[in-house]
């Protein structure tokens, strides 16, 4: 895959400062902190994670051709089974913002605890009325977009998507992931689970493009 550099411009506002990174994504590696990070993270090539994670660290654009645009949100909160839809499509999802946060440390991002190398859980619900865990389908951004993002000018940080986007209507694009170590926590799944709090392990991962609508 061809080499992709990235100027990352990091604004700290209310520090009064502002300093560039250079990031660099060469071969699929992404420097956290002076280490690198493949594509298929941390993970050994005999565990399951080391495929999955080629799936969560995709950085391309989809084309119009890969984009599934009849697909719902419902449609992707009901599916029990990673049957239902193709992983190697991206869909276009229009939804409320529940909620956004720092997802965990993770091997796709080689286990770091640094916030700016971790995905950004976005949860999807229909609309504000409609927030239970039976709703909520996770759309990801993840650290490669959010370098590919920051070098446009368009800053896609866990805390500024917070900010922007909890309680707004938007359009979301991006690839088709299941993610199956889920599957006891979601309601499509496991019903009855006491501790359900997603709809479905489908999720859109990584996020490619975020719109915000019109209220």
């Amino acid at each position: 895959m061809r080499n992709i550099s990235i100027v990352l411009a990091i604004c700290l506002i209310l520090f009064g400062s502002c300093r560039a990174q250079q990031e660099t994504l060469q071969e699929n590696l992404l420097n956290i902190n002076g280490v690198d990070c493949s594509i298929h993270g941390s993970s050994a090539p005999d565990r399951k994670e080391y495929v999955f994670n080629v799936l969560k660290n995709r950085y391309a654009f989809p084309a119009d051709s890969e984009l599934l645009k009849e697909i719902t949100l419902q449609q992707l909160a009901a599916s029990a089974s990673d049957r239902d839809f193709p992983q190697d499509k991206a869909v276009i999802i229009t939804a409320t913002v529940g909620n956004v946060k720092v997802g965990g440390v993770e091997s796709c991002n080689c286990k770091t605890k640094d916030h700016q190398y971790r995905d950004t859980h976005i949860e999807l619900i229909p609309d504000a009325q409609h927030d239970e865990p039976r709703y909520r389908v996770i759309a990801e951004v993840t650290p490669r977009l959010r370098l590919m993002m920051a070098a446009k000018g368009v800053n896609w940080t866990t805390d500024e998507l917070k900010h922007t986007l909890i309680g707004r209507k938007v359009r979301i694009t991006g690839w088709l992931f299941y993610d199956a170590e889920h599957e006891r926590e979601s309601v499509a799944n496991n019903p009855q689970g006491q501790h359900d709090w997603r709809a479905t392990c489908w999720e859109i991962h990584p996020i490619t493009a975020i719109e915000i609508l019109n209220d």
